[in-house]
Order: C-alpha cells, then sequence, then structure tokens
C-alpha cells in the first residue's frame, strides 16, 4: 500500500495541457514580470474571491507583511494573532517592525477565540490577523465587530482557505485584507512560490501595487522604500488554468472530509474536526486529535500512508521567539493541540479506496478491529 500525503503529481498532471497552453502564451509574449498574465490572473481571482482587488506577490508571508507595511502599521505597534498557527503568520508581524501579541484558540474549532481578544488589546493595538486555519474560517462577525468597536483593521491570513466559506460568503472578503498562499501544496497551488493580497479597499490595493514593486508605481521612480515581491507571469498563467478547478477539487475534498468524519466517529481516544453550522471549509487538511499521536504516526507510515503534523511545536516555543520570554504552559491550548494534531491524507485525486484504506488502519490501531 503506498497513500501519499498529497499527490501533487497527480493533481498537476491533469493540467498538462492547459500548462503548456500557458508557457506559450508567455513565451509568445516576451513578458515575463507583471503583464497581461498577472492581470489576468488577478482579475479572476478577485471575482472568485468576491473583493474588489487582487494584488499578485512573492508568496503568502509577503502578502501578510504588504498589507501591514500598507496599511502603515509599523515599529511600536502591536498586532494580535492567534497562537496556534503556522509562524509565518507571526513573521509578517515582526517584518512590519511591529509586536505580535498571541491569542488562543477556541478548542473546538482550532481558529482563535474571538471572546479571549478584546483582553490582549492595548492602546498601541492597531490590528487583527486572523488565520483561516486549516481551510475554515474564523468566526469572524464577532471579531469584526470587535475591530469595529476598538477602531482596528482585520487581515485574513487565508493561506490555507481559498474557497472556504462563512455564513456563505467567501474567505478573502471578510476582513479589511486577506493573504493568500500559492505554495504548491495549497488548494490553489502554484508550480512554485506564489502568493496575492485582496482586498476592496482601493486605497490600500493601490499601496500594495507599489509596495511590491520596489517602492514604485513609475519606472525610477521610488515613493517608498518597498520591496521586489512580485507575481511573475508563468505562475499567474498557470494559476489561471487551475482555478478553473477549484471549485470542484474542494468539493472532492469535502466528500473525502465526510467520509472520514463518517467513518472515524466513535473511535476512542480520537478528536475528528469540527465544523460550526455557519461554515463550509475549504478542506485543505483534515486533522484528528489523538493523545498517541506519535504511535499513530508510526503505525500509519509502517502502512504505507502518509501524514503530516500541522504543526508540532507552537510560535511561542520556537527559538526564533526566545526573546519573547514565553515558556511551556504560557498558552496550554495551543500547546495541547501543538502536541495532539495529526493531518491525514487529502487531496481531490485521492481514490475512495484509499479513503477507506486510511479509515481502516485507524481504526485497526485505536478501536482493535482486526485486519
Amino acid at each position: 500500500m503506498n497513500i501519499p500525503f498529497l499527490d501533487l503529481k497527480s493533481i498537476n498532471l491533469r493540467s498538462a495541457d492547459a500548462f503548456s497552453d500557458a508557457l506559450t502564451r508567455v513565451l509568445d509574449s516576451g513578458w515575463l514580470i507583471l503583464g497581461k498574465e498577472t492581470e489576468a490572473f488577478e482579475s479572476e481571482f478577485s471575482t472568485y474571491c468576491e473583493s474588489g482587488q487582487c494584488i499578485g506577490v512573492g508568496n503568502g508571508l509577503e502578502a501578510l507583511h504588504l498589507i501591514l507595511r500598507g496599511m502603515g502599521i509599523g515599529v511600536g505597534d502591536e498586532v494580535i494573532v492567534p497562537s496556534n498557527t503556522y509562524i509565518a503568520t507571526w513573521l509578517a508581524v515582526n517584518y512590519a517592525g511591529a509586536i505580535p501579541v498571541p491569542v488562543e484558540p477556541d478548542e473546538q474549532t482550532y481558529n482563535i477565540d474571538p471572546d479571549r481578544i478584546e483582553e490582549a488589546i492595548t492602546p498601541r493595538t492597531k490590528a487583527i490577523i486572523v488565520v483561516h486555519l486549516y481551510g475554515q474560517c474564523a468566526d469572524m462577525d464577532p471579531i469584526m465587530a470587535i475591530a469595529e468597536k476598538h477602531g482596528l483593521k482585520v487581515v485574513e491570513d487565508a493561506a490555507q482557505a481559498h474557497g472556504a466559506l462563512y455564513k456563505g460568503r467567501k474567505a478573502g472578503s471578510l476582513g479589511d485584507a486577506a493573504g493568500f498562499s500559492f505554495y504548491p501544496g495549497k488548494n490553489l497551488g502554484a508550480l512554485g512560490d506564489g502568493g496575492a493580497v485582496t482586498t476592496s479597499d482601493t486605497k490600500l490595493a493601490q499601496s500594495i501595487r507599489m509596495l511590491r514593486n520596489y517602492g514604485s508605481e513609475k519606472k525610477y521612480h521610488n515613493l517608498a522604500k518597498g520591496y521586489n515581491s512580485r507575481l511573475d507571469e508563468l505562475q499567474a498563467a498557470f494559476l489561471s488554468a487551475k482555478l478553473q478547478l477549484l471549485d470542484s477539487d474542494n468539493s472532492r475534498r469535502a466528500e473525502i472530509a465526510e467520509r472520514y468524519s463518517e467513518g472515524l466517529k466513535g473511535i476512542p481516544d480520537l478528536v475528528l474536526p469540527h465544523v460550526p453550522e455557519w461554515s463550509s471549509p475549504a478542506w485543505h487538511l483534515y486533522v484528528v486529535r489523538n493523545s498517541q499521536r506519535g504511535a499513530l504516526q508510526d503505525y500509519l507510515s509502517s502502512q504505507g500512508i502518509g501524514t503530516v503534523i500541522h504543526y508540532p511545536i507552537p510560535p511561542h516555543l520556537q527559538p526564533a521567539y526566545a526573546e519573547l520570554g514565553k515558556k511551556e504552559g504560557d498558552f496550554p491550548i495551543a500547546e495541547i493541540i501543538h502536541r495532539e494534531v495529526l493531518s491525514l491524507p487529502l487531496g481531490p485525486t485521492m481514490s475512495d479506496e484509499d479513503v477507506e484504506s486510511v479509515i481502516h488502519k485507524v481504526e485497526v490501531l485505536l478501536n482493535g478491529k482486526s485486519i
């Protein structure tokens, strides 16, 4: 048995002809940076996300960083972030010169807990970054109400949430701006690195377009100390091709997730994903929790089933953030989540037989089912 965690080869080979056409268009144009392919993808993706603007950038981390810079957030400012997230969310705050202020997650959804946000707000707080973790949107309405009350900006880290819905509205249109990643393993993945910002704030979009291109709107005229963070023409063309498959791929992911949830329910010491009634996840990941995660992962690996831990160490315990002086026990909810989570195989080209095999092998170990 060989069930990879994510089979990027089979996912991308479906679009081989479209990729060939895209390459031909780019080569024929002779234009490789900030041309018609990028403009076309930006238009398509902003429409898809139901946002007014889309700005293609180098990657998801830079998308978040440029949003904060475009909002004027910098040295001495504080930005509220989830304690339970990938470190890129925190790094974006530091890149802008600001300070990340962690807030614990809701224990069921693993996303930032709206009820804990206000206690973290100080006179220096300028924004809240919410992460739509594993492809499920955070509970945005109460978060937006808190932000409005305190005059704060809300940034969506939508790196895992392409196509996710919150009360029928698309991720990328729920806050003041959103940062997306097109890392190859994402639901909408490039054939290399890439990212984008979506926003309906025209002034912010203009600022980010300037900042991504050396701080320039006109060649050799630099309005600010900007960056080189541009989605290239070839990746934009590839993404336009793959965007056509995103909804059907997400539907297949949802089918697999539903089968997992049905087949794995009731197994001792196995916590399954919780989906609130207002949520329609993109199912970037199917994440379970088990107190003996290492043994479960080792067993599945021995059976040829790939899994991944998203993520083993919370940001506040990473050596990169030693200067914050945080210790084990400071964010206990995030810490126990990081100790127990395990992502099962999930991808749009995964077969029904492979899904049933994963379910069976988990049952064998945790439920004592015979092989």
